[in-house]
């Protein structure tokens, strides 16, 4: 049988609102009749209904969260940090894998607001004016996570992708390394893909490197295919190359692969330094040297500024979130 708080009430010889109050965390009430009703709340195995309650106090406790893709080591990371801050808000998480598909990317949006999610974290992905709009309309409140909007006035939690790439460049620099190549994302990606393209570049002309066609082979996204495929071109049009920035730790774990099925020794024939430092990087061979991005800590953070936007109804301002680098293993020095 399922009980309802009228049941509740009843038994516990209150009235519903005390009922309500006490499930709330609300006050108006003595320690006697709390202690009374959560007895006959386990005693009856009542259960609250959470639509209901989200009808009287305008909320669900519940976040939406929206990846382009699940498969991605990211995603856990980025996760753990979120569900951190769920949690310590009294909150759950639902996740939405978009496959950076527009027309389900919108069906989601729609879905999360039918659901009454109070806010959203739009992670990875380019905002684009459907979307922006349709939140807007609906007055869902969003933040970006591992993404940016120029356009659109919403919050975001981001690492600066040029200064990170351009660090990643000038460690290598300062390794020895003068002949040094880059693995990209994909070029036209405006978030993530050409700044750290950008930054790279910029690195090396600072530090009056050769800059030329055969430094950089470009990718499609930032995944493991890319890694594998893309070092076999660089390394055919650039045959002296001593180092690769990679432009994710799963390209460069792609790279890693194609190299030991090419017989080239990493780091002794060949550098490789990646990006993001998923947990998954230091368990290569060689372990890998990386850009560091706090990916927890993003997550966490984007939910906190969301929890704040819903207590307080402010807009937080975007966060740029710290890098390092990360040395392992895979970066050789040359003296």
């Amino acid at each position: 049988m399922s009980y309802t708080i009228k049941d509740v009430a009843r038994k516990a010889n209150v009235s519903i609102a005390t009922v309500s109050r006490i499930l709330n965390g609300q006050t108006g009430y003595s320690e006697k009749t709390k202690s009374r009703v959560l007895e006959v709340i386990a005693e009856l195995g009542y259960q609250p209904n959470a639509i209901a309650r989200g009808l009287i106090s305008k909320r669900t406790h519940t976040l939406g969260v929206l990846f382009p893709k699940l498969s991605s080591s990211l995603v856990t990371d980025f996760l753990d940090g979120i569900e951190k801050a769920a949690n310590d808000h009294g909150s759950s998480v639902i996740v939405c894998h978009t496959e950076s598909n527009g027309v389900k990317t919108m069906r989601y949006l729609q879905l999360l607001v039918e659901k009454r999610v109070d806010g959203i974290i739009f992670a990875s992905e380019i905002l684009k004016e459907e979307y922006y709009e349709y939140l807007k309309k609906t007055k869902m409140p969003t933040i970006l996570l591992s993404s940016k909007s120029s356009v659109y006035p919403v919050p975001s939690v981001k690492v600066d992708d040029f200064q990170a790439a351009y660090s990643a460049a000038k460690y290598l620099i300062e390794k020895g390394h003068k002949k040094i190549g880059m693995i990209s994302g994909n070029n036209k990606d405006i978030i993530a893909g050409k700044p750290r393209i950008d930054g790279f570049q910029k690195a090396l002309t600072d530090y009056a490197i050769q800059l030329d066609h055969r430094n950089i082979v470009f990718g499609q996204g930032f995944n493991f295919h890319d890694g594998l495929e893309c070092f076999k071109k660089l390394i055919d049009q650039f045959s002296d190359v001593t180092a690769i920035f990679a432009a994710s730790d799963e390209v460069a774990m792609g790279a890693l692969s194609s190299a030991y099925k090419l017989g080239v020794k990493v780091p002794e024939e060949i550098s490789i330094i990646g990006y993001d430092n998923l947990s998954l990087a230091e368990m290569t061979i060689p372990p890998l040297t990386t850009v560091g991005q706090p990916l927890a800590e993003m997550g966490e953070t984007a939910a906190k500024m969301l929890f704040h936007m819903l207590e307080t109804g402010e807009v937080p301002d975007s966060r740029i979130m710290p890098h390092k680098i990360i040395e392992r293993s895979s970066v050789k020095e040359i003296i």
